[in-house]
């Protein structure tokens, strides 16, 4: 039995591991290749499913996938981490191509493509550091949520031969790993209730019955439409929806695998990496994509990959079977792939974030926004839009919460020819309403002292409500007279005073 120090001694070494290293140990090697055919099997239903959102032919979403998974293994600035074409993108790519035509998609991803190229290369990923825990517990927790139930009508009214197989399927991958751990469960979990599914001549829902898997690769794609202003129009909103989504989901999940794995990655790089995978993917495959939740968790949980060999790996196969065991790969039983997602999606939900205990202890603001966002990303399916609610939501509680933490004291001098007020607390457009009501206008002597040594100054909303209290001041001949200032603050009163 493993010691909880093997066990530590074990998540510090993968977290040290390079690529280089992997190369040096078959062991390793082995671990990262047989993660990578796993993440593409498991990629295969998932990307013929969104293809179907976004109105285009699976092939093209799955050679898509290749060249995604392909350039972000290189140039991605998070290891291990599985990029393909999506269901978030190809959520906002739908509506236009209904409204216009598929012709529209090319011009849209490669535009989106430069929005993040360009996004990475004004350092702008950093704005991510801004999304609070609670709204990124709630990424994760609607996540889980909405592979699970992604899954659900792969069985949900199936015959009894689904069944039967959705219960072997369950047994190997959770078993299996106590008596074998030198090669992935669900690996094995495919292969065995495939070979059953085709041996014993069982019909039941297969890969094949997602989408046409004809072999081969397409040609380069070619713009159909001119490149002109009218093109804009239609494009650049879709455009933008691409960039920003991808850019979104992407981050979130490399935050979360730096989570699993104790290791840092590039945000940065990862932002300008997938805006040059969705320009190639746009030439050569024709729909844009992100990082994939689900698959990153098969990779990096079930696959125990660390490394970039993994993703490339996942590309390989996937080029492979769709190009030359296309057969194959359409004989594969849905109701596999859908018991392996599951798991993934309940290892997917922080589950410690909600239990009664943890509740309890937690802030009930934090809960609130945890839940909003797990409501919004799982009634609009769209992950971008529940993240988005989830920080306004956190950043109007959090505006509600320190407009109020503004102190001003009092201080009448001996002879009551003076007062001193010392102002604590951050002051900004939410608390600088609250401080014009601490004053005593009218009672308060000539001569008034605002000290400011415990409080800085951090916005001109802040400077027009001091020139309103020494307006106000001005109405009873009193003379105000400001003190303890920092350099920054005084700096910036000095500059806007008087003029807003």
């Amino acid at each position: 039995m493993t010691t909880s120090s093997e066990a530590n001694a074990e998540k510090h070494a993968d977290s040290e591991l390079t690529v280089a290293r992997v190369l040096r140990s078959p062991k390793l090697l082995t671990r990262e290749c047989l993660a990578g055919v796993i993440t593409a099997l498991a990629l295969i239903p998932e990307v013929i499913s969104f293809s179907v959102i976004a109105g285009v032919d699976p092939k093209v979403s799955l050679i898509a996938s290749v060249v995604l998974a392909l350039t972000l293994s290189l140039l991605g600035g998070r290891p291990a981490m599985v990029t393909a074409a999506a269901g978030s993108v190809a959520l906002v790519i739908g509506p236009m191509v209904r409204a216009h035509g598929v012709e529209y998609i090319m011009p849209a991803v490669l535009m989106g493509g430069v929005i993040q190229i360009l996004f990475g290369l004004a350092g702008l990923a950093r704005m991510m550091r801004y999304i609070p825990r609670s709204v990124m517990l709630g990424f994760v927790n609607a996540l889980g949520v909405l592979i699970f139930f992604a899954q659900v009508p792969h069985v949900w009214g199936e015959s009894l031969p689904v069944w039967l197989l959705f219960a072997l399927t369950l047994a190997i991958v959770l078993l299996l790993p106590r008596v074998l751990k030198s090669v992935p469960s669900p690996l094995v979990a495919i292969v065995v209730i495939t070979a059953i599914a085709i041996f014993c001549g069982l019909h039941v829902p297969n890969v094949g019955d997602e989408g046409p898997m004809q072999a081969g690769l397409p040609g380069l794609n070619q713009l159909a439409v001119p490149l002109n202003l009218a093109t804009l129009q239609i494009v650049w909103p879709t455009a933008l929806s691409i960039a920003l989504v991808g850019i979104m989901e992407s981050l979130l999940t490399a935050k979360l695998v730096d989570d699993l794995t104790d290791t840092p990655s590039s945000k940065r790089r990862e932002c300008w990496g997938l805006g040059i995978g969705n320009i190639l993917a746009g030439f050569y495959g024709g729909i844009a994509g992100c990082a994939m939740i689900g698959q990153t968790i098969v990779n990096v949980e079930l696959g125990k990959a660390r490394t970039r060999i993994s993703t490339v790996a996942a590309a390989l196969v996937l080029l492979l079977l769709v190009t030359g065991l296309s057969a194959l790969m359409a004989q594969i039983p849905m109701v596999v792939l859908a018991g392996i997602m599951m798991i993934v999606a309940l290892k997917t939900v922080n589950w410690h974030s909600l239990q009664p205990v943890t509740l309890k202890r937690i802030p009930l603001s934090e809960t609130a926004i945890m839940a909003l966002t797990v409501a919004m990303t799982v009634w609009t399916g769209n992950l971008a839009i529940g993240v988005v609610s989830g920080v306004i939501f956190a950043i109007l509680l959090f505006a509600r919460r320190v407009a109020h933490v503004i102190h001003a004291e009092r201080q009448l001098s001996a002879d009551g020819e003076s007062v001193r007020y010392i102002v604590r607390g951050p002051l900004f457009f939410g608390s600088s309403n609250d401080l014009f009501e601490h004053f005593d206008y009218a009672h308060d002597p000539q001569n008034v002292t605002i000290d400011l040594t415990h409080a800085q100054i951090w916005d001109a909303s802040s400077v027009a409500a001091l020139d309103a209290i020494e307006n106000r001041y001005q109405r009873y001949n009193a003379r105000v007279t400001i003190i303890g200032l920092d350099t920054r603050s005084s700096d910036f009163h000095r500059r806007l005073s008087g003029t807003l």
